[in-house]
């Protein structure tokens, strides 16, 4: 048997999320990009080991690919990026629990929603990012053995197309982040 819950936040309920995600980017900010990076993926191997819930685990998924996309040599995150993503991963770089992790099924309820928020934010950086990395396995496996000899020029392209692509995305949507420029 399983229970769907839904849980709506108010602009109150945000603007306390927000104020998380502040405080642990100030945290932050004097780390070096590598100690953001190496305690997110901390973090996500401790979910990972924990048994989390299917509502956290599904969301898990997509802060990882996050991290794999700031890593990715192929992508070369431009740094405006680079600094937006880096700066949501900080909340997972110094977490500061609402509701402590320990408590069965319920631990990883404020993780999962500032997951959410972050993800929702790099929604266009993110499909951006699974196109790029569909295409790059897709031209690898058509290729085969000549996939190195032009790699570079045919990455290269399509990085730019998915980017134009992005910042256009962008522009037309006009949302603004949950996080409004904290970052």
């Amino acid at each position: 048997m399983s229970l769907d819950i839904r849980i709506e936040l108010n602009e109150s309920d945000l603007e306390h999320f927000k104020s998380l995600m502040a405080s642990a980017v100030n945290k932050a900010k004097d780390l070096p990009e590598e100690t953001i990076i190496a305690r997110a993926q901390g973090v996500c191997m401790e979910m990972e080991r924990a048994n989390i819930p299917d509502f956290v685990a599904s969301r898990l998924v997509s802060l990882e690919i996050l991290i794999q996309a700031v890593q990715d040599e192929d992508w070369q995150m431009p740094e405006d990026e680079r600094s937006e993503v880096l700066t949501s991963l900080a909340y997972f770089a110094e977490p500061q629990d609402l509701v402590p992790d320990s408590i069965p099924g319920l631990g990883y309820l404020d993780d999962a929603i500032m997951i959410e928020l972050v993800i929702r934010d790099l929604s266009l950086d993110l499909e951006a990012y699974q196109a790029f990395c569909a295409f790059r396995r897709t031209e690898e496996r058509r290729r085969g053995d000549e996939a190195n000899v032009d790699r570079a020029s045919w990455l290269a392209g399509k990085r730019n197309e998915l980017r134009s692509r992005l910042r256009r995305n962008k522009s037309t949507a006009g949302r603004r982040s949950v996080f409004s420029r904290i970052m």
